[in-house]
């Protein structure tokens, strides 16, 4: 491909998060900073949100792979499969902490996890739950985990907790009933996408890391189209560079032009960003975030919804009214039918004839 064609040791713009080319920008490192704030101190929950292809999974990674270099004083549940219910939840939790879980119930699953985290840390080992993709956890999954977290001594948590997810974690968690989760949460951050600078600098950055020596691999004028039409996204971002850098090297061209890049666009039929995201630009969507129609929309549905269950509330009485009058019915029919059959027959009056009777 175009390795040998731009002297690179290796593909510069994978999909795939590798923390070797991970891009610090002010947003990754507070995000970044907020997570090892809450393992290295030892203080609670923190939630990390930001749209898809932000960034998320390479921190996650990035802060694991620190982790695992401490492996004799941490213990971690990395959880990335999120589509589960409670139970599933409590499983995959000791799954990861070694136990064997699939033959116990509930209840039998809560105080086996219970009974390992405090043992866990009598045993001085920090203890660390990571989520990664918690918008697809179910409530009652994110209840147990406010459960789990209410575990502590009289100066520490034992359970640290990190969720990642996309921004519907927000509104999850902004719900009426996740207010006790929310009031365990010690940090919270949105990751929005690279600045216009910041997306430039994340370019050069993948190129040298990938071991371009040159700098002008990209032409200055690529950069506002290539931002235009990714928004900063970094997983957006690299699709493109890595198309462009292939459209380069099949036309032999030693740089990314802006017609190299109008012909990515035109062959991958982007749209500017502004326009595929709706103009969201990685806007948190949580609480106070829609529209005044979208929650209109929203209030009429709960209280249809309010409306259907008390009508299913009323159908047991109105079966049993309905049976009632049928059998009211019935004795009313059966007393008719007695008193006709008790009633003398009446003999026809007589006849007359011209004023007289006949």
């Amino acid at each position: 491909m175009y390795l040998e064609h731009f002297s690179l040791r290796e593909f510069p713009f994978r999909l795939t998060p590798d923390i070797e080319f991970l891009y610090m920008s002010s947003a990754h490192a507070r995000a970044k900073a907020y997570m090892d704030y809450t393992v290295w101190n030892r203080d609670g929950f923190v939630i990390i949100t930001g749209d898809i292809g932000c960034g998320k999974t390479i921190l996650v990674k990035k802060l694991l792979t620190e982790l695992e270099e401490e492996h004799d004083n941490f213990l971690v549940a990395k959880i990335f499969q999120t589509q589960l219910d409670e139970v599933e939840f409590l499983q995959a939790m000791l799954v990861e902490f070694g136990l064997n879980p699939f033959n116990a119930k509930k209840v039998e699953l809560i105080d086996m996890l219970n009974t390992f985290l405090i043992d866990s840390f009598h045993q001085m080992k920090q203890l660390v739950l990571v989520v990664d993709d918690a918008h697809n956890l179910s409530m009652k999954a994110l209840e147990e985990i406010r459960m789990l977290t209410g575990l502590e001594t009289q100066k520490e948590k034992i359970l640290h907790v990190i969720l990642a997810g996309q921004p519907q974690l927000n509104e999850m968690l902004d719900a009426p009933e996740m207010e006790q989760l929310l009031q365990r949460v010690r940090l919270r951050f949105h990751l929005k996408p690279l600045t216009p600078d910041e997306m430039a600098e994340y370019i050069g950055h993948r190129l040298r890391v990938a071991g371009a020596s040159r700098t002008d691999i990209f032409t200055p004028e690529t950069m506002p189209v290539l931002y235009k039409y990714s928004g900063g996204v970094p997983r957006l971002v690299n699709t493109l560079c890595d198309t462009a850098l292939t459209v380069a090297y099949a036309d032999n061209l030693p740089t990314v032009t802006l017609d190299v890049v109008k012909s990515v666009l035109d062959e991958l039929q982007w749209q500017p960003f502004e326009r595929r995201a709706g103009g969201r630009r990685g806007r948190p969507a949580g609480k106070g975030e829609r529209g005044h129609n979208e929650r209109e929309e929203d209030r009429l549905l709960a209280n249809i919804g309010k409306r259907l269950n008390q009508m299913d509330s009323l159908v047991p009485s109105l079966s049993l009214i309905s049976d009632r009058m049928a059998s009211i019915e019935t004795l009313l029919k059966s007393i008719a039918d007695s008193l006709q059959q008790r009633r003398p027959e009446r003999e026809p009056p007589a006849r007359k004839i011209h004023g007289k009777d006949r």
